[in-house]
Order: C-alpha cells, then structure tokens, then sequence
C-alpha cells in the first residue's frame, strides 16, 4: 500500500455494503434528485436520508426496499402506513402489505407501526428494514429505543428517514449511527467530541473530518437546490404564525402580574388552570372559519374539551384502536371530517396533511420538537395554500412561547449550517470520483545552523539524503484524535492504536533509511492514560511497549531507556488524575496509582558508527546520566508556547523539556552532527542541537508550530557564539 493510499484510508467514513445499481433501473416516477439519493443509498446499504418535508423521502424508501429485496420491513408511526401503502401503488405499481407481526410477512415489502415492533423481534430472513420518521427515536419511550438497537441491528440493510433536516443533537445523532452500525456513541463521542464542564462539544479541529463523515452515511437536504439540483417544483408557500394571547386571572401565590413560571411544576398548573380559556379562544378560532384546520392538544382534558366545543370534529386519543385511529385520520384528509382534534405525539410524525392550512396549537410546551414536526405536517413542499397557524396561550405561557422560538431559531441556523458544511462531501458521495487528499500548506524556513521542511513529515524526510543524520530525538504525536488539527497527514489523527501504528512505520522506516549507522534514535515517550468518559474504563495503555516493539520490528536495535523523575502533585494540579488525588487515596486507596514518567527510549541503527562520538561531560555526569532514572530534569523548563496556541487547539502544545534534549544531544552525537526531530513543533529538540553546536533539521505539519520553531531556531542562534561549522548544502 503507498502512503497516500494509506493516508486515504485513515479518513473516518462509514464502509459501503450495498451495491451498485445502475441508474435506469430506478423508476422515472422519481425526480433527479431522488434517484440520485436511492442510488448512493443503495450503494452504501446502510444509510440515513435527512430531507425537509415533502421532498418525497416515502417515495425514496419504496424505491429503495423494491432493490434490496427478499422481505423488507418499514416500520412507520401511526397511520403512516397507509399513506405508503398507497403511495407505493400509485406511484411505482408496488404492493405494500400492512402486518402487524413477522409471520405474516413474506418476500416483498411489508409495513408496520412502531407501536407493534416487539412482534417483529423475531425477524428470521428480514433482509432490510427502513425506519420511517427515524427522528422519533429521540421522542418514543426508552424501551421501544432500546429495542431497536438491541434487536434490529442485525438486518443486513438498513435505512433511516426523517423530515427533520440533520439531527440537531448528539443523542439523536448517536442513534442513529449506531443503528446504522456506523459506529457506536462512545466511539462517536471519543473520535469527535470532547467533554468539558459545559458538556459535550465538538473538538476544534474535528469540524471538516466530522462533516466528511457524516455524509459517507447520512444525506442532508432541505432543498433540492442545496445538492445543485433544480427546485423549481418545491417552494414552500408564506407561513403565518399568530400568537393567540388569553388573559386569566390565575397568579402564582404572592404575585400580582403574570409570568415569571417556576419550572415545570408551574407549567403544569398554569396549563391545567387556564383549559378552559384556552379552549374557548381556539373554538372561537376554528368555529369562524369553514376551512380544514387541525387543533394540537398537550392534554387529554383540553382535546375532549375542543373536540366537543367545534363542530365537525373528530377526536383522536392514544386509548383508541389503532384502526378507529387510522379511520379518523383518513376521514379528515378525505374531508369527511373538518376538525382533526389530536395531539402532536399521536399525528404529528410523518402525516400529509396538505388537505388543510390552518391548524390551532391549545398551549404549547417547551419542545421544539414537537412544535415542528406539528407545523410541517400542513406547511411542507406539495402546499399550495399559505399555512396560518394559531398559538394559543395565556398570559403566563409567553416566555415558553419565546422559549421554543429562540429554539427554532438555533435549529434553523444549525441546520442550515450543516447542509453548507457537508454540501461538499455530499456531493462527492452522489457523484463518486477519485477524490484526491486535502493539499497542505508546505513550505521550508532556514537558518545558518538550521533547516525546517513544514509539510508531511514522511513526504519531507524523503528529502533528507540517505545515511546523513547523527541522531534523532523527538516525541512522537500520541493518539489524539482532532486535538491539533483535521488532516490524516497528522499521525495523532488515528481511529485506533492500531491505526496509529500503521501511519509510525512509514516514519520508522524513513528515520532507518536517513540515519548513519550504529547511530541512535531517542524517542519521548508516556504511558497514555485511559478515562470513562472517552474509553470507557479508567486505566493505562502501553504506548511505551507499543513504540519498542514497533522500532523492533523495522530493524531497529533496542538500546536502552531512561526513566524521567515526574511530580505527581503537579500531575495531579494539572490533570486531575483520580489515582493521584489525596481524597481519592483516602475513600478508596484501591484507585491510587504512581504519577506517569516520561521516557526516552534509545534505538540503534544496525552497522559500526564510522565517525566515534565523544561527549564532553565529566565522568560524574556519566554516572549521573547513566542511571535509569534521571533526576534533576525541570519541568518547566521549556521554550515558550504562547505564540503557538490556536483557538481550535483541545490540548496545548507539550514541548520537551530542554534538560532532557540536552543529555540526549550530548551524550549520543558529535558537535557538527545533523540532529532530526520528524516532529519538530515549536522547535525545542533543534533549538538545543543549535545552541550545541550541532545542525538542527526538523519536519512538522502546522504552519502555526513551524513559524513558531523558526522563530526560535532564530534566537537560538543568536544566544550562540558557536561558528558555523558547515554549510547547508553539506548537511542536506
């Protein structure tokens, strides 16, 4: 495998297990735009279809089910399903039965509610299964969630459907990926995100990688347009949203002006309280009109008061029958009923409602959610008619109204913020080609005793003329997946230890071909800790083992390493580690663990040293520094990292300590030796080899960190009086 496949093979996307279909096969009931998405979900099996409402995700689906095959389940909210069931006949000539357990299905499409998925756990031979409406995983009771990811994720093909443009929170985002077995909330959380004392949020660097992989496996549109598809066909008439103000006399206890509601305690008592005013106003509302209109209720008190209060109404309760439910429903759009009276958890999923343009919310509650999804079951693509919807509440209910508004107002921008970020990635999945890898900003800074290539740093050393460097010291980037920057140039960009070490033996390799032999390679190296929130346990990987073992296997001699003293109080100031913590050695001294070292460990190049190093230290400072511990290294002994911090940086840049880099440079190299640091930072090891006497030659990946490294190559050689012991040309 070359670098740049195996560098295209680092990015996290979610694997293709369909395949392809070509695009005549797919029926010309469908526009562009929708044959274009069936075909990319097709080829990638499992896969997520984010559209705004009315642009035709059922019609997607059928097409979708009719080329996978064999049986295939769609699992719809109430009354949904005849909706499909004519659809699929109308459009595309297809059958769809509705059953209501596994045994009654058979090959072909078949379709159910979520209400009956427990009958369907026993799905021997079920080859896909669609979950229509899939953004009601973050609405329906836990244990019906549970179901689906606990028992339906064996189903070879799977798709996810929802009217609600991308996913506007992790929980429905990890859901949904993790039914799609895309990858796991854990991993998500660990790969992308970082928490902090606010919670969850994005890593900074995570932002293009994440966008990259959410559209390998979920495609997010709210319009037509947005894809560069023609939209012509799908403009949404004007909306009209009304606030319906009702003064009552009702006042918390001690106070003399409404408003000011104490949590939900005071939400449910105001919203009980004021029915009857409520009700009033939106009879008085639906009765002067002789228009369809649809009245959303939040209690079953408020929808019986209603249902008797309006003509022409039929009432829709979740202790109906599912077939009274699925009659009343069709009824209304049929226009046998004027009124639908119901509330948004029973009708408000999935539901064309486009026979109506008026609706009447009696109160409202805090979930933008659901206010939503109610509106878009009337105000979605297919609309001819301008939507008017009435919001009744009283005068206490305001700073809720204001509440879901400011909701909708981040939802918007986040949603439209998303389909901007993923577009290109998008695109890419629906009109595959050979995409080629991000270029980086290269460029090379040098100095009298000093040279940084700012680039790839396996692409860069292979610029470095063979056998001419004296010695290596540097700290390898550890697994940190978008702590620094997005690329997959970045070694720390790994999804996995193993992924990790794959990218180092490129390096390994690179440091075997330039160094001199029977020269040396000194690695700073940690043991890396684990914690609950990202890796599920708390505990220690090897990363030290895991560094030897890998330089063995490339044809490096281990030659040794050197334990360096670390203070566990200021590892536990500043990671407050629970093994180090004094409170934690008290309640339970089972969780008390040593601080972390550091080490360096000592790697030999095979073959005799032509050129004998001797070091310029006392035989004193060799029984010093030949212990295995080395004491005395100051920790804050570092060059300075301000000018090197970004604002999308998670984790500061760690220099080596100069004391450390030091003994390294003079014990293991000859004044006017080449010293090479692959992952030069801010500079530190080519600092130190400058300030030494020796030529510094580094590589590193940010523009930041090798501006900042030239800079201080720069002062290093200035603070010198060293000469100048070669020229350039001689070192590379």
């Amino acid at each position: 495998m070359s670098y740049e496949e195996f560098l295209a093979s680092k990015r996290l996307v979610a694997e293709a297990v369909g395949r392809e279909v070509p695009p005549k096969a797919i029926s010309t009931a469908l526009y562009d735009f929708q044959r274009d998405v069936v075909l990319w979900a097709l080829r990638r099996g499992r896969a997520a279809i984010f559209q705004d409402c009315g642009l035709g995700k059922t019609i997607q689906q059928l097409e979708w089910a009719r080329h996978v095959g064999g049986r295939v389940l769609i699992v719809a909210p109430l009354s949904v399903a005849e909706q499909t069931i004519a659809e699929a006949e109308d459009k595309l000539g297809i059958a769809v039965r509705y059953v209501s357990t596994a045994p009654e299905m058979s090959d072909g499409i078949s379709i159910t509610n979520y209400e009956r998925l427990h009958g369907f756990v026993d799905h021997a031979g079920v080859n896909g299964i669609v979950l229509d409406e899939s953004s009601i995983l973050k609405s329906i009771d836990g244990k019906t969630r549970r179901l689906l990811l606990a028992e339906f994720t064996d189903i070879p093909w799977r798709l996810c459907c929802t009217a609600t443009p991308c996913p506007n929170d992790i929980a429905e985002l990890a859901n949904h990926a993790e039914f799609l077995g895309v990858m796991t909330r854990g991993d998500m959380l660990a790969s992308f995100f970082v928490h902090d004392q606010d919670g969850w949020r994005m890593r900074g660097h995570a932002r293009e990688p994440f966008f990259r992989w959410l559209a390998s496996w979920a495609m997010a549109m709210k319009s037509p347009a947005d894809l560069g598809y023609d939209d012509s066909r799908f403009k949404l008439p004007p909306l009209h949203i009304r606030d319906e103000v009702v003064e009552t006399e009702w006042r918390r206890p001690g106070e003399l002006f409404p408003g000011g509601l104490k949590g939900i305690q005071d939400r449910a008592i105001v919203r009980k309280e004021s029915i009857g005013d409520r009700v009033a106003r939106a009879a008085e509302i639906v009765n002067s009109t002789d228009e369809q209109v649809i009245v959303w209720c939040g209690l079953n008190d408020e929808s019986k008061a209603v249902a008797a209060a309006i003509h022409d109404s039929v009432e829709v309760v979740g202790s109906d029958s599912i077939e009274s439910k699925v009659a009343a429903i069709r009824g209304f759009i049929d226009g046998r009923h004027r009124v639908l009276v119901s509330k948004v958890s029973i009708c408000g999923f999935g539901m064309n409602f486009q026979n109506a343009s008026r609706m009447v919310f009696v109160g409202l509650n805090d979930s933008y959610e659901m206010y939503y999804q109610a509106i878009r079951r009337e105000w979605r693509y297919g609309q001819t008619r301008p939507v008017n919807v009435h919001v009744v509440v009283t005068d206490h209910e305001t700073e809720i109204v204001n509440n879901v508004r400011r909701k909708e107002d981040q939802a918007e921008m986040l949603s439209a913020e998303i389909v901007s970020a993923a577009r290109r990635y998008e695109m890419e999945e629906l009109r595959p080609q050979s995409t080629q890898l991000a270029p980086i900003e290269r460029a090379v800074y040098e100095g009298d005793s000093w040279k940084i290539y700012q680039g790839d740093a396996v692409e860069e050393m292979a610029q470095i003329e063979a056998e001419s460097i004296g010695l290596s010291v540097f700290s390898p980037p550890f697994l940190a997946l978008y702590q620094y920057s997005e690329t997959e140039r970045d070694l720390g960009n790994s999804s996995s230890q193993e992924k990790f070490f794959q990218h180092f033996r490129f390096v390994v390799d690179e440091l075997m071909r330039v160094t001199k032999p029977g020269r040396n390679c000194c690695v700073h190296v940690a043991q890396v800790a684990t914690t609950l929130a990202t890796h599920g346990v708390i505990g220690l990987r090897d990363f030290r083992g895991a560094v030897i073992r890998e330089f063995i296997e490339r044809g490096w001699i281990y030659h040794g390493e050197v334990c360096i003293d670390k203070c566990p109080q200021a590892q536990a100031i500043r990671t407050h580690a629970k093994g180090l913590l004094f409170v934690q050695m008290r309640k339970d001294s089972s969780w008390s663990r040593p601080g972390l070292a550091d080490y360096i460990v000592i790697f030999r190049k095979p073959g005799e040293n032509v050129e004998p190093i001797s070091p310029d230290i006392s035989n004193d400072q060799w029984i010093e520094w030949a212990r295995p511990v080395w004491y005395g290294i100051r920790e804050s002994e570092t060059l300075n990292t301000a000018e090197a911090k970004s604002d999308e940086d998670d984790r500061h840049v760690c220099p080596l300590q100069l004391g450390t880099i030091e003994r390294c440079i003079r014990l293991w190299s000859n004044p006017g030796d080449v010293v090479l640091s692959p992952f030069a930072g801010i500079g530190s090891e080519l600092y130190m080899a400058v300030k030494l006497g020796r030529y510094g030659l580094g590589c590193e990946l940010k523009p930041l960190y090798a501006k900042t490294a030239a800079k201080n190559c720069s002062e290093a050689e200035r603070l010198t009086d060293e000469p100048r012991l070669f020229s350039i040309e001689d070192a590379c």
